[in-house]
């Protein structure tokens, strides 16, 4: 599903890239959420401080999407897909 060549041909690297896509998605999601909810909530003046702390927490999950790729490129590279990691390293983005 995820997976155009076969770099992750082995079951392991499967499931391994596809709980971090699944987590990144999740964060990707819920830093959504934080940021319409924290937009709706400065139309009321009452509720402002809770908009600043959704805007605070949706940031901070933004932070955490490159750390879960970086996490999983550590991961694949522990479990010897390093040839892997240096052909995504210099494919043009």
């Amino acid at each position: 599903m995820y997976f155009q060549d076969k770099s992750h041909d082995h079951p392991r690297k499967k499931r391994i890239y596809a709980t971090y896509e699944l987590a990144h998605t999740v964060v990707d999601l819920m830093a959504a959420i934080c940021f319409v909810v924290g937009s709706a909530l400065f139309f009321f003046p009452a509720y402002e401080t809770s908009a600043l702390w959704f805007f605070l927490i949706g940031s901070i999950l933004f932070a955490v999407k490159p750390t879960l790729r970086f996490s999983r490129e550590v991961h694949l590279a522990r479990i010897g897909d390093t040839g892997d990691l240096a052909k995504r390293e210099s494919a043009p983005s």
